[in-house]
């Protein structure tokens, strides 16, 4: 049996807040160590955001390329070399990896390549990469195990080997006809990407709309964008069967309104959703809850039910994304130094990365009125933010919820480009209680995308019928 190594904090999985919580103990002189099962850094920058968006923008250069003439240029015998858009994406995870390696031995944080389990409450055996096993203890430790893209138990579909957004990203060729199953993030921006690399993209959505938790003027873009591409969208769908392999020939075999209907493709890409992965780690031994879906239990300090144990990001139910992973990193930081931070009164911003972005933070009129909240509204097309015509980029609009009572900003949505940036002044605002006014009466560099604030505060106020 491996001898006992003793340590102040150990961390299972480099996600984002493990990674940073190793760094942080290991630089404050806490005898730190960080077990990875694969990805060195997580999911973000090896399989999933940064890889994405590399792609996705390889996609946008390819879109540039075929409207040349717009611009007054002109591209002969154009061609898509989808080796030479791995072979990019490759290098940049290259230098991300090579970057987390550095950050690991400049805090003192020890990190340790291979399968960690736990067996018992606060000792975690690890199986190395290199064959060896070594057993672990810490009176703290943090879960930092992330998720996993979800499979569901539709018949024919693990047999048909569809790819996840970790294959798609590792193409060397253009599919023929892409079948995406899901309208979500994932499926969206991939599909989008896919259609501009060439593929015909087909994606199968359950509900009746895309994003159909946003307000309508979104969805509606969102389909017209989809149209606009050429990616046909079929909403109300189930999925019955799949039959056939993704990468040669694949069928799903799906209803609509009743009607059972197929459709043929050449790959088939799985985006419906994400499951936690917390199986197989021996949590049952550690007094650490599960949830129904799998996701670890925390209160709002992200404190699980096992005393001394802590879990951060997608396995402890947090919103996906990176962005709030980080920030589970910075609560648990500062409570563990006598402060007092929670999730709880958490602002979470998102943006979808389709071309032109989606993103919002705060309250979109949907919630307003699910939650009976009376707000005035500020709306602009983005045609009124004078740099988008020089980008030729004019598609969207901009919208803001004030309230009636204040001048305070309850929500704010941009659809357009550079949605993803022109958010984060808004956010401060409404982090800061600061009124809509402020930002209507600043001088914003022109011309900006972020100069369209100005435009679209300093329209009258509207009050929407109930």
């Amino acid at each position: 049996m491996a001898s006992m190594e003793q340590y102040d904090f150990l961390v299972l999985g480099s996600g984002e807040a493990g990674k940073y919580l190793a760094w942080s103990m290991a630089s404050k002189g806490h005898r730190t160590a960080l077990v990875e099962r694969r990805w060195i850094g997580g999911s973000c920058p090896n399989i999933a955001c940064l890889p994405s968006k590399n792609v996705i923008h390889s996609a946008k250069v390819a879109s540039y390329m075929f409207r040349a003439r717009e611009f007054g240029l002109h591209v002969e015998n154009g061609s898509i070399d989808m080796a030479g858009v791995r072979a990019r994406k490759r290098l940049m995870v290259d230098g991300l990896v090579t970057m987390h390696l550095d950050n690991f031995r400049n805090s003192g944080a020890e990190l340790i390549l291979g399968h960690g389990r736990f067996t018992a409450p606060k000792t975690i055996e690890v199986t190395t990469d290199t064959g060896t096993t070594r057993t672990l203890t810490a009176p703290k430790i943090i879960l930092s195990t992330g998720s996993r893209a979800t499979i569901p138990s539709i018949p024919g579909l693990y047999e048909s080997q569809p790819l996840t957004h970790i294959e798609f990203l590792e193409l060397d060729h253009i599919p023929e006809h892409l079948i995406v199953l899901g309208g979500g993030y994932i499926g969206l921006e991939l599909a989008q990407a896919a259609r501009r690399f060439g593929s015909r993209v087909t994606v199968l959505e359950r509900n009746a709309r895309l994003a159909h938790r946003e307000d309508h003027d979104v969805t509606d873009l969102l389909h017209k964008l989809c149209a606009r591409e050429g990616i046909e969208i079929i909403t109300e769908t189930t999925i019955d069967t799949i039959t056939g392999l993704s990468g040669d020939h694949v069928t799903v075999h799906a209803t609509r309104n009743g009607a059972p209907f197929q459709i043929e493709g050449s790959h088939l890409l799985a985006a419906t959703g994400r499951t936690p992965n917390t199986e197989n780690i021996g949590l049952d031994l550690t007094g650490v809850d599960l949830g129904p879906k799998g996701d670890i239990q925390v209160n709002d300090r992200l404190e699980t039910t096992a005393e001394g144990i802590w879990a951060v990001g997608d396995c402890a139910g947090s919103p996906h994304f990176t962005h709030i992973a980080f920030d589970d990193h910075r609560i648990i930081r500062d409570n563990l130094a006598g402060g007092h931070r929670s999730t709880s009164d958490r602002l979470v911003p998102f943006c979808l990365f389709t071309d032109p972005e989606f993103a919002r933070v705060g309250l979109s009129e949907t919630e307003a009125r699910e939650q009976h909240i009376p707000y005035r509204l500020a709306k602009i097309p983005m045609f009124a933010v004078l740099r988008t015509r020089t980008v030729s980029e004019t598609e969207g609009f901009m919208k803001a919820l004030i309230a009636t009572d204040s001048d305070r900003i309850l929500g704010f949505t941009a659809f357009g480009i550079d949605a993803g940036e022109v958010i984060a002044p808004v956010q401060l605002a409404i982090t800061q209680g600061i009124p809509y006014t402020v930002l209507r009466d600043s001088t914003f560099t022109h011309p900006t995308i972020a100069e369209g604030l100005t435009v679209l505060f300093g329209r009258p106020l509207t009050t929407p019928k109930p």
